[in-house]
């Protein structure tokens, strides 16, 4: 299997969903507090942050094939059918086929991750995942010796999903990766939020987590993996290749064309939340710096 993410994290580290409603109701308005010692062993990346409410997490986010506006998604998602799911593994890979959801589960180690998210937009989240490396699936797939990139492609189901009826990107939302950050053990293919199935609005049942890359990269609702010898064409890089970079890694250092990226603004820290310095590759630089020695980032963004 995939060479694992060293950490101290254990499953008593994160609050059970039900125990963190009652906690957070008896420490309204008592800052800082609630998840902090939750948060506290995922590196420096989430050290000492509380993660985001079930209700922030799920009713805050982009998710365009169900409309543009951030409560789009928590209001329409309910329409897109989930069961049953499989994903195609195809390409440069020993066992290509439609691999069902189940099949795929049965495989797999579920792990809990407690990652920071950071949007293009620049607002920030700090997330709970239920989920297992990516490394694991594509070497359960065998990955070939030509294969140097990742494609992904979600779902397209016009009739439930009305934000495709409109030409707001070039559906099917499709996705890509370098394969050494496809195999990186922070990649995580995530079921579930709070150790709750990942809901519609969020990418339900499976979808990517890649912490150190804008949030735009995190595709949902999978229904394809490929693997190529060649670059793949992602959905955003297509719509503004100016705006939106393949790698799209979060660099502080280098403003978005239309706003700055040096500082982002946390989602639920109230109506006097102050906005944060924006880490260098999201706080995971000791983690991934080294995938890109050698790059400019100013040019490979």
């Amino acid at each position: 299997m995939a060479r694992r993410w060293k950490n101290d994290l254990s499953a008593a580290d994160v609050t059970p969903y039900g125990a963190f409603l009652n906690r957070r109701q008896l420490l309204a308005g008592a800052a800082g507090l609630g998840l902090a010692t939750a948060a506290r062993p995922v590196a420096a990346a989430a050290e000492g942050l509380e993660p985001n409410s079930w209700e922030e997490i799920t009713t805050y986010n982009n998710y365009y094939e169900f409309g543009t506006g951030k409560s789009d998604p928590a209001s329409y998602a309910y329409m897109l059918t989930t069961q049953p799911w499989s994903v195609t593994i195809d390409g440069l890979v020993d066992r290509p086929g439609d691999y069902s959801l189940e099949q795929i589960l049965g495989e797999m180690t579920i792990e809990q991750r407690i990652y920071r998210f950071r949007c293009v937009e620049a607002w920030s989240m700090v997330i709970p995942w239920n989920g297992f490396e990516l490394a694991d699936l594509l070497e359960m797939a065998g990955v070939q010796d030509g294969a140097k990139y990742v494609a992904f492609e979600t779902v397209l189901r016009r009739e439930e999903m009305p934000g495709t009826r409109y030409p707001i990107l070039d559906w099917p939302y499709v996705e890509g990766l370098r394969l050494d950050e496809a195999m990186h053990p922070l990649t995580l293919m995530a079921t579930g939020i709070y150790d709750r199935p990942v809901p519609n609005q969020n990418g339900a049942p499976i979808r990517l987590v890649v912490p150190w890359k804008y949030g735009y990269k995190s595709i949902k609702s999978i229904v394809r993996i490929t693997l190529t010898e060649s670059e793949p064409p992602t959905s955003w890089n297509k719509a503004n290749a100016r705006e939106y970079g393949f790698y799209s890694n979060v660099n502080p250092e280098v403003s978005h064309p239309r706003w700055s990226q040096a500082t982002e603004r946390p989602i639920g820290g109230g109506l006097f939340a102050r906005r944060q310095p924006t880490l260098m590759f999201n706080g995971y630089q000791d983690e991934v710096a080294a995938m890109y020695d050698g790059m400019d980032l100013s040019v490979y963004h």
